[in-house]
């Protein structure tokens, strides 16, 4: 079976980017993203109201590093070290190699190429040092961009579940996006 270890906390780098931790520096960004209705347009989950829930968001995004049971990443560009975004490594299943990538960037900051770069980083990373052998991505049928960036970094559309969800009285449909280590 897989170990995993996320100590020392791993810093990623792109040629624009800059992937680092998430700190509690970051509560206006994180309350940014998981505030706005836009941005939760197709990710399943309740808006942050607060700056404790924000505070709270970064409590669990440590928890489950500090317990090697997943990984974010602060996305930043080189230069400025405020949050855009954010990316990782969610529901690591060690037994069968295999983790879910996810991410999400400030409006802002869209159509910049941004997301896709860090996707290719944290998948090189997900292989080459967590020695994943694949990667999956779930996401709304509906989110045109997200299956765009996983397209361009070599996913694969492998699945489309039909109302497998149920999330605010109504059951939403999800794709499965894979790639595997070659």
């Amino acid at each position: 079976m897989l170990t995993i270890n996320f100590s020392p906390f791993p810093n990623l780098e792109t040629e624009r980017l800059l992937l680092r931790r998430v700190d509690s520096n970051d509560i206006k960004e994180i309350f940014a993203l998981r505030s706005n209705p836009e941005t939760m347009k197709y990710i399943p989950r309740p808006l942050v109201k607060t700056d404790e829930d924000a505070l709270e968001h970064i409590a669990m995004i440590d928890s489950k590093i500090d317990s090697n049971e997943g990984i974010n990443w602060a996305i930043t560009l080189k230069g400025n070290p405020k949050l855009v975004g954010i990316i990782g490594h969610h529901r690591i299943k060690s037994e069968n190699y295999r983790a879910e990538i996810g991410y999400m960037l400030l409006p802002e900051f869209h159509g910049k190429g941004i997301v896709s770069e860090a996707v290719k980083e944290a998948v090189n990373y997900g292989f080459t040092v967590m020695k994943l052998h694949s990667l999956e991505a779930v996401i709304d049928p509906d989110n045109q961009a997200s299956a765009k960036v996983l397209e361009k970094n070599g996913f694969i559309k492998e699945a489309h579940l039909k109302e497998n969800k149920f999330y605010e009285g109504r059951f939403l449909d999800t794709v499965i996006y894979s790639t595997w280590n070659r």
